[in-house]
Parts: C-alpha cells; sequence; structure tokens
C-alpha cells in the first residue's frame, strides 16, 4: 500500500492494483466505519454509496461495502450518479457519510474513494489521516452486529429535482443545447434536466459501456461539444467530466470558453444581484492574471487558494464566501452545493443567458486573458520540487528573467503521476519556451 493513502482528491490508483485491490478496499471500508462510529458516538451508522459508470465500480462497490457493513453499518446503494448527487443524498438522507467511486477526468482504467461527512463536505487532511492509520494498523473495534445493503429506488428523482431547485425552476425555453456527458455520471440525468426545464437538448456520449468513460470526449476535450455546436447552430454547449462535478462550456460559435471567463461571468452575475457574500469569490493561484485583475476592475476581492476543489471549499467555509470554483471547470455555489456541480454550474449559465437576451460569447469576453502555457510532465514519483536542483535552476531563472511582468507555478496534480508546469507572461512564445524548459528539467530529474 502506497505510504500515503489519500491525495488532493480522496484515495485514486489503478484498479485491482493497490490501493484499489478488492482486499485493501474492505479495509478501507472497516475503516470508513469505524472513524465515523468513533465520531458519532458508536450509534447506528449508515453511509451511502455511490460511482461513476466504470467498470470497475461494481468490484470497489462490492469489496467497500463488505467493509462496512462488517462492521455492523448500513450501506445505501443508488449506482452510476455525480459526484455531487452524493454529497446532496447524504444530507437528504440523513446518512452519516457519502462515499463515491470515481476518478472523475482519468481513464477507464483508473478509480477512487472519494469521501463526504455528514454535512455532504469532503474530509479535511486530519480525519483522512485517522481513516489512514486505522488502514494502516489493520486494527478495527470488533461490531456484534452486521450492517445491510440496500438499494435506493428514489435517489436520481431526488437529485434531479435538488438540481431545477437550484435556478428556481426557470425555463430554458428558446435555448438550444449540446451536451456532451463523456460517457459518465450524467449520462441519464443531464438531457432530462434540461428538457424538464424546456430547452432542446442533442445529446451525446451519453452511452457508457464501463470502458468508454472521458474517452475522446467530455470535459478533458471540448472540442468534441464545440463541433456539435457549430455543426447544430446551437446557443451553447456543454461538457462534463466523468463523474459530473465540473463542465466545461463553448459559446453559440463553438468557441470553448476559458474557466476563469466562467468563473467571473458568475461572480458578476451574482455581484449585480446582491448574491456575492461579502462581494468576495475564492479562486485558486493557477487563475489567469487577467481574472484577477477583472475582478479588481469591478470591486470583487479574490481570495487565493491552492489548486484542487476541496481547498476552494474550505477557503469559502473559512471566509464566509459563497461563490468560489477553478479555471478547470469545478464551480461551487455554496448557496446550493456543498461541492463542485457540473449540472448546477451548467444550468446557472443556461439561466443567466437566457435572461440577457445576449449571445454567450457577448456574456464571457469581458475578461482578456493573459498569456499561460502549462506543460505536463509524467513522473515516477512525486519528489519534492526543492530536491531537484536542474528544476530550481530553471524555475529560478525563468522568474527573474520575467520579474514583475509573468509568473511561474509549478505544482503536482493531486489525482495523476504529473508534475504541471504553470508560465504566465505577455509573450505566449516566451511562455512557452520557458514552461518547456523546466519541465525538461523536470523530467530528467523525475520523469518516467
Amino acid at each position: 500500500m502506497p505510504e500515503n493513502l489519500f491525495g488532493t482528491d480522496g484515495i485514486r490508483g489503478v484498479a485491482n492494483e493497490e490501493p484499489l485491490t478488492p482486499e485493501t478496499l474492505v479495509k478501507i471500508g472497516k475503516a470508513i466505519a469505524a472513524f465515523f462510529m468513533e465520531k458519532n458516538g458508536g450509534s447506528p451508522k449508515k453511509i451511502v454509496i455511490g460511482k461513476d459508470t466504470r467498470l470497475s465500480g461494481y468490484m470497489l462497490e462490492t469489496a467497500l461495502t463488505s467493509g462496512i457493513v462488517s462492521m455492523g453499518v448500513d450501506v445505501m446503494l443508488v449506482g452510476p450518479m455525480p459526484t455531487p448527487a452524493i454529497a446532496h443524498l447524504t444530507k437528504s438522507l440523513n446518512a452519516d457519510a457519502g462515499i463515491v467511486l470515481s476518478a472523475s477526468h482519468n481513464h477507464a482504467r483508473d478509480n477512487g474513494v472519494k469521501i463526504f461527512d455528514s454535512r455532504g463536505i469532503k474530509l479535511c487532511e486530519k480525519d483522512e489521516k485517522e481513516i489512514e492509520a486505522l488502514v494502516e494498523n489493520n486494527s478495527f473495534p470488533k461490531s456484534g452486529a452486521i450492517g445491510k445493503a440496500y438499494r435506493v429506488d428514489d435517489a436520481r428523482g431526488r437529485y434531479i429535482e435538488f438540481v431545477k431547485a437550484a435556478i428556481g425552476n426557470q425555463s430554458l425555453r428558446g435555448l438550444k443545447i449540446c451536451v456532451d456527458c463523456a460517457n459518465g455520471a450524467a449520462y441519464s440525468l443531464a438531457q432530462r434536466i434540461f428538457e424538464e426545464l424546456g430547452a432542446v437538448v442533442v445529446c451525446i456520449n451519453d452511452r457508457p459501456d464501463g470502458e468508454n468513460i472521458n474517452l475522446d470526449c467530455g470535459a478533458i476535450h471540448p472540442k468534441v461539444v464545440s463541433g456539435l455546436v457549430k455543426a447544430r447552430r446551437a446557443d451553447a454547449g456543454v461538457a462534463f467530466d466523468g463523474d459530473a462535478d465540473r463542465a466545461v462550456f463553448c459559446d453559440e460559435k463553438g468557441e470553448v470558453i476559458h474557466g476563469d471567463q466562467v468563473l467571473a461571468l458568475f461572480a458578476l452575475s451574482l455581484k449585480k444581484t446582491g448574491k456575492l457574500r461579502n462581494d468576495s469569490i475564492v479562486a485558486t493561484r493557477a487563475s489567469n492574471q487577467g481574472f484577477f485583475e477583472a475582478m479588481h476592475q469591478n470591486q470583487v476581492n479574490v481570495v487565493q487558494c491552492d489548486v484542487g476543489d476541496k481547498n476552494v471549499i474550505e477557503a469559502m467555509l473559512a471566509k464566509n464566501i459563497s461563490f468560489g470554483g477553478e479555471q478547470s471547470g469545478h464551480v461551487i455555489f455554496s448557496d446550493h452545493s456543498t461541492t463542485g456541480d457540473g449540472l448546477v454550474t451548467a444550468l446557472e449559465l443556461f439561466r443567466i443567458l437566457r435572461a440577457s437576451g445576449k449571445k454567450l460569447s457577448e456574456l464571457t469576453c469581458s475578461v482578456k486573458l493573459v498569456p499561460q502555457i502549462t506543460v505536463n510532465v509524467a513522473v515516477r514519483e512525486k519528489k519534492p520540487f526543492e530536491s531537484m536542483p536542474l528544476a530550481q535552476r530553471e524555475i529560478s531563472q525563468a522568474r527573474q528573467s520575467l520579474g514583475a511582468s509573468g509568473r511561474v507555478l509549478v505544482r503536482y496534480s493531486g489525482t495523476e503521476k504529473k508534475a504541471r508546469v504553470m508560465v504566465e507572461c505577455d509573450s505566449e512564445k516566451t511562455a512557452l519556451a520557458l514552461a518547456e524548459k523546466i519541465a525538461e528539467a523536470v523530467k530528467k530529474e523525475a520523469g518516467e
């Protein structure tokens, strides 16, 4: 088992390899059950489990459920559902925790375990460490009871009504929308929700087979839906990732909209309607400088945090802020959701679009983006960058050459064995050259 079981977004790995083997998932299930039993005084408990459409989800679900019920805790199985649906259902069903089996935008071979507490909020690092210690020690309190596992028949309907209520069930009549479900968790929900609100919907990649999730489609391949928008002359397009917790959009011209432009659109709309609490938002340090400048010009305070939707949510809670997100498409409206919700995000954007009477391209042109280049490097292990002299030299030289006119951000992906090298400055050519030099140094010292 890896030294650190949890990453930035739960447990992640290749299905049927450590730590995502049936044997270890039983232990993880026991540990989760024991943790929440201790947290809640040992009284009877119930935990919701959902998953995306990966074939391995059946294996992981069965093993995890076995571990949980062996501790005397009941399991409510809801089947393939978006990650934010599990966060909502955990609260709606008065459960003590919610678990999602998903690797989000990753390949079908991957999978993962995300955990929500009874509030529908992802566990903090301290809680994850406690669960990790239980798994590592393989020592669990004995339980005289055996829990039961059962299917929740109305889970999908509960979530559908929750999502529609997030925009007050306002009509989308008159809009034509193209939707790419990534053959993932939104496959049976997105078209139904948008059509029930009156939109004309063209839906693709909604035929999951267990192995085609995210395969040349969805949020990591937004050009697929953008081409469809142009072909069908639609008003907008949206692409979800495998677990539908984020959304990527394109306008009526088929142009993919930068995530920071989407965040700005929401922030300014919320401020205009008096719904932007404390006139503040949370964004990550990876957001574009053009976004930060646009927010400053519109008197919106931006609290910056590390990359990762969990970090965004924690900052929102700490600062009493109602809106935040990442340029990758994770958007959190805390008045409605406790985590990023791609379907809520899409509905909110389409509501704004319909109410404005404008084209989507007109609504998202207010942010003038600074050239920003990100180069990904596959790595053997996530060595501290401070221990890599070649990389440190290139990073230092890049920062020195850019001065105050640009910036460098080098970090590891929280969900994959990749280093991400981001360089931002006035010249795209310069940004690319500097990013590639740093990436090459990282590759020499830590690459596969």
